[in-house]
């Protein structure tokens, strides 16, 4: 079936997991992504760990689907081999060190000029202009300058996301923002610059406490598994010692929870409980019923009940809960793809079309597709060997 980006070229400088996880995404749908690596070690991600059969488990959740070229852009031969292939691309994507694209010619001031129609992506931490540009920026430096640790953990200690919260949000948004130059491009016919950063990302995700925290009013508290303001929403013990989350999102929920789950219900009516910033600001007393209650039944008891009445709740899963949960199963979201090392299981992208389907070709070994690439570009044995002889590649 015909996918919504095939015949589109991607060239991407990239490393870690903002830029990786956009072009993962945009070969999810069809389009060729190349993968400029350095010759040897490659994208230094590929080194984090060896969780996964020896490899890296932040790279090969972003890097499937795509072909590995690796050039030494230090040197020419290899930089005039990486600019003949922008020339024959749709767009190109880096999140290299702040300034560094530009140094090699690569900006978008100047490639725009050779390729009108060609779009250019940069992700940094902070954009490419204001007085943090070249500052250093990393997934947690981020989260903590965007005051999401300000609002995640316990009240005697921030926390940071559990996942490159940062990273996964610029990437999300390079991704939608590229898809949309392309639907741009095909209306005017001229290229575009995208300029994404981690900051700005993140700082959008933060709307909600921005605006309870609106003209100087107190922010959200830190409550650890708990929501901040709505309430009961959140974990709570039962008397097996198992952990049931749940969440109430109206009166009617809290009408149903008193009468079928804490079975009193009276206390839908008692004036400290009566709208949720009245349970909010008792939720210490409210905390107590419901644990009062919950003490007496297991886990799986309280979720009938939950069930029951029609309450919102879920299991607190851990990672082996995940890679086992029935509906991923049932919905047959784990497919295998290839990798160095043999295959392993991915999840299919969200969003299940009955128009075709996704992408799901095997994580690249370090410049294995090279040779394959100069080829196209009309080198020969001789040419490629020469290049690799001097580092080029």
């Amino acid at each position: 079936m015909i996918r919504p980006l095939d015949g589109i070229t991607i060239i991407s400088l990239e490393h870690a997991i903002a830029a990786p996880f956009c072009t993962r995404q945009l070969a999810d749908l069809g389009a060729r992504v190349i993968k400029v690596e350095r010759p040897g070690g490659g994208d230094f991600a590929r080194a984090y760990d060896t969780r996964v059969k020896g490899q890296a488990s932040h790279f090969v959740w972003t890097n499937r689907s795509k072909e590995s070229l690796t050039l030494d852009l230090k040197q020419p031969a290899a930089l005039a081999i990486l600019r003949e292939l922008i020339g024959k691309a749709d767009v190109l994507v880096q999140n290299l060190a702040p300034g560094a694209a530009a140094r090699m010619g690569l900006g978008f001031e100047t490639l725009s000029q050779e390729h009108p129609r060609l779009i250019v992506c940069d992700i940094s931490g902070y954009g490419e202009d204001g007085p943090y540009r070249d500052k250093k920026a990393y997934d947690l430096l981020i989260q903590s300058e965007a005051g999401f640790l300000s609002v995640t953990g316990t009240p005697e200690s921030p926390s940071k996301a559990g996942n490159s919260m940062a990273d996964i949000a610029a990437a999300m948004y390079a991704y939608t923002s590229i898809l949309s130059a392309l639907l741009l491009r095909g209306r005017t016919g001229a290229g575009s610059h995208i300029d994404v950063s981690m900051l700005e990302s993140l700082a959008e995700w933060m709307g909600y406490p921005l605006y309870y925290a609106f003209d100087g009013a107190a922010p959200p508290p830190r409550c650890g598994a708990s929501h901040a303001s709505i309430y009961p929403y959140g974990p709570f013990r039962a008397g097996d010692g198992g952990t049931v989350m749940l969440g109430l999102q109206n009166e009617r929920e809290w009408k149903q929870f008193c009468e079928r789950v804490l079975q009193d219900a009276a206390l839908a009516q008692d004036t400290r409980f009566d709208s949720n910033a009245q349970r909010n600001q008792n939720r210490n007393a409210l905390e107590a019923i419901i644990l009062a209650v919950f003490s007496k039944l297991s886990a799986e008891q309280v979720a009938a009940r939950l069930e029951q009445a029609q309450i919102a709740n879920a299991r607190m899963n851990d990672m082996t809960g995940v890679w086992a949960h029935p509906q991923l199963q049932a919905r047959q979201r784990w497919q295998n793809v290839g990798s160095p090392a043999g295959d392993i299981p991915a999840l299919l992208p969200p969003g299940r079309s009955n128009a075709f389907g996704y992408r799901m070709d095997p994580v690249p070994s370090v410049g294995q597709h090279t040779d394959a690439i100069l080829r196209e570009l009309g080198q020969d044995e001789v040419a490629i060997a020469s290049l690799r002889a001097a580092g080029a590649i």
